[in-house]
């Protein structure tokens, strides 16, 4: 399967002034595949979200290459291409929004591009009802929730049909409801086969991924599936991160009760193991 995005050897660095610069990314390398589910996590200043404007030539490396379908971002010429291919949704809805109503917002790029207005319609139709915004159509999106204004902003992308879409820190500035609004459009989005890359500081949204990058002062220092990342703790705390709420909790109950699983990573997965323990220490069949 060839990869979606695959990054070789990729370096930047931010002009300070004429005479110095910072260098935010050393000599990264990885692929992403069609169908993944990525979170990409680490502190603030860790260089995760340089990395994520990379994904679709909002910014070039400095040295190395980023292919995305095949195409390099250095080559401006390909660069609508490559737009088109992976889509992005930032952390302020309200920098993403441009019209004053919301089926409105949703045609903006399409109009860009040349859209027919039947299939543009057809897609806005589809954008809407993926994330659940169908009947506020006609609303003006400064009467929305903070959950609401990000799913317009990703029904716009949605509607340019890319591949893939990349959340950078899109739900830091939500609530709990408009977060659990957010990822439950990514996670839809994903289980109909488009690529998720989520760039985040959340513990518990990187544990809704199916692969955690871990980025530390520029580089790699992790990378894996939830489970595994998660058993790395000394590390994580090292990188000023930490595992999820539930891992904790189910550190705390294994420490007195050793039969109760210490790897978990997601709510239910509590709750079912603290029914099976409590079965079991009532003597019921499990």
């Amino acid at each position: 399967m060839k990869p979606i995005i695959a990054l070789e050897n990729v370096s930047f660095s931010y002009k300070i002034n004429e005479n110095s610069s910072v260098e935010v990314l050393k000599d990264i390398s990885f692929s992403i595949f069609p169908g993944e589910y990525v979170a990409i996590i680490g502190h603030n200043g860790s260089g995760k979200s340089t990395l994520s404007k990379h994904f679709n030539g909002l910014l070039t490396p400095g040295s190395g290459d980023v292919w995305v379908h095949g195409y390099n971002t250095k080559d401006d010429s390909k660069k609508l291409d490559i737009r088109k291919g992976v889509g992005m949704v930032f952390q302020h809805p309200d920098n993403q929004i441009v019209a004053t109503i919301v089926e409105e917002d949703v045609a903006f790029g399409l109009e860009n591009i040349g859209v027919p207005r039947a299939e543009m319609k057809q897609r806005i139709d589809d954008a809407l009802g993926v994330v659940k915004m169908s009947e506020f159509r006609k609303r003006p999106p400064h009467h929305l929730s903070g959950g609401q204004k990000q799913r317009v902003a990703i029904a716009g992308v949605l509607a340019m049909r890319p591949d893939c879409i990349v959340f950078d820190e899109s739900t830091s500035m939500l609530d709990t409801f408009g977060r659990n609004e957010v990822l439950q459009v990514m996670r839809k989005m994903n289980e109909m086969g488009m690529t998720i890359i989520t760039v985040t500081h959340r513990m518990s949204e990187a544990a809704e991924a199916d692969r955690i990058i871990v980025v530390e002062d520029g580089k790699i220092v992790l990378d894996g599936i939830p489970r595994e990342i998660f058993k790395h703790k000394e590390v994580l705390m090292q990188l000023q991160l930490d595992i999820p709420a539930v891992s904790q909790m189910a550190e705390i109950i294994h420490n007195e009760i050793p039969t109760f699983s210490k790897e978990l990573i997601h709510e239910d997965e509590l709750i079912n193991e603290v029914k099976r323990v409590s079965k079991e220490r009532t003597g019921e069949v499990v």
